[in-house]
């Protein structure tokens, strides 16, 4: 998997939740708003701040956790 570095995790930052470069922006967030059918140009403009790279990291990031598999473990 590529290197996402844009990606962050901090629990003084939304609860711990991944969000980009330590931003209060989190990874559901931008996917959500991609999902729901925001074009990249409109989410730039919502946030100006936000970088498409950022987007397309978060997207990435989304990607990779879907495949996760949980596996139980014995207590």
């Amino acid at each position: 998997m590529e290197r996402l570095d844009r990606i962050t995790f901090d629990p003084r930052v939304m609860g711990g939740k991944p969000c980009v470069r330590g931003m209060r922006v989190t990874v559901g967030t931008l996917v959500g708003l991609v999902a729901s059918g925001q074009t990249e140009r409109q989410i730039l403009a919502l946030y100006p701040y936000v970088e498409a790279e950022d987007i397309r990291q978060a997207l990435t990031y989304a990607a990779w956790r879907s495949e996760e598999i949980d596996i139980p473990t014995a207590v």
